[in-house]
Order: structure tokens, then sequence, then C-alpha cells
């Protein structure tokens, strides 16, 4: 983290032992060492007293440190997205195959556990792109472009972004479409396997 550099760079400015910023701070001298090594981090009060202190704003005394959580989380998303995509396109696998090989040749126990696991699965899958739509949304994402652009640690430009915008709303349209064709496919499979059982 930057904010002990920060402070260890502020109090050896002003010329300041760490036992002269501990008294200063209403603190031990253990905790600047503490903060200064990145051993802990020092709570909104001793950050606001810091900054009067040193006579520098809260901004610039925890710049850093919020970039790099940034960063951070935007690294986490990443990787969430990656590992879901991932699993989703697992479970999409094992849904066509395993069901498939089990209702066409496991009789009539196989049809019942191919339906049983085609439905456990379909809510797996849907609970995946649940979670991944949900990073999407809360980044803002929507387009392929702007997919790709997040994975690469990228930012769209404006111009970009406003054709990404009119985009939207024919891929709304298109997966509308799609998710209601899927279901109509499920339901129809679903309908002619329960008739083949009768």
């Amino acid at each position: 983290m930057e904010l002990c550099k920060t402070i260890k760079r502020l109090r050896a400015e002003k010329g300041w032992s760490q036992e002269t910023l501990a008294e200063k701070a209403f603190v031990s001298r253990q905790t600047i060492s503490n903060w200064e090594t990145g051993k802990s981090y020092p709570d909104i009060h001793s950050l606001a007293l810091f900054g009067e202190i040193f006579g520098v704003s809260l901004d610039e005394l925890i710049k850093g440190d919020v970039e790099a959580m940034k960063d951070t989380v935007k690294k986490d998303d990443v990787s969430r997205l990656k590992s879901n995509e991932l699993r989703g396109v697992t479970l999409m696998l094992a849904l066509m195959f395993s069901c498939t090989l089990l209702v066409e040749y496991g009789g009539e126990v196989g049809k019942v556990l191919g339906c049983l696991l085609a439905g456990i699965l379909s809510v797996c899958i849907f609970m995946t792109f649940r979670e991944l739509e949900s990073i999407k949304q809360d980044r803002d994402i929507q387009t392929y472009r702007e997919y790709l652009a997040f994975l690469n640690g990228e930012t769209l430009d404006d111009i970009e972004k406003e054709k990404e915008l009119k985009k939207r709303d024919s891929q709304k349209k298109l997966m509308i479409f799609a998710a209601v064709q899927g279901a109509a496919i499920l339901v129809f499979g679903a309908v002619v396997i329960i008739l083949e059982m009768m």
C-alpha cells in the first residue's frame, strides 16, 4: 500500500522520529511503526489527524491506496467473470452430453434421471449467468466490445461508448428473442420426452 510510504515520507520531511509523530497523533510508537511497515492501516480518525498534522488533504494521503484498491477490485471482477464463463460453458456441455446420453441410452430410468439432471444443470447455468450479468451490470458492461475492453483492463473513449450504447437496444431484443426460443425448445423437448414415456 502507498499510505505506509506516504506516512514515512511526510514524517521524514518534517524531521520527526516515530515517537514524535506518535505523540502528535495520540498513538504509540509501535502503532506508527505498524502503519509505516504496512502491518496495519490507520482508522479514518487517524487519517484525518494526519492530514492536519502534515498539512495535506485526505485525498493526497490515500490516493495511491484508492487506486490500488480499485485495481484489485477490477482484477477480482475480471477473475470472477472468467471463472463464471468457464463454469457456464462446462455446465452447458454437461447438460448437452450427459442428459442426451442418459435419455437416449438409459432406458426408462435414464429418461427420468436425464430430465432431473437437465433441471438441476439448467438451474446451475441460470445462476452462473445471473452472476455474470450482475458483474457486467455493476461495471456497466453491455456490449461485447465493452466486455473485451474490461477483460483487457482498458476503457472505451466517449465516442466509442456512444456507439456501444446504441447497440445495446438491439442486443437486448436479440437476447429476449433467444431466451424465448431456448425456453420454447426446452419445454417442447420435455413434453416430447414425457409423451414418449407414457
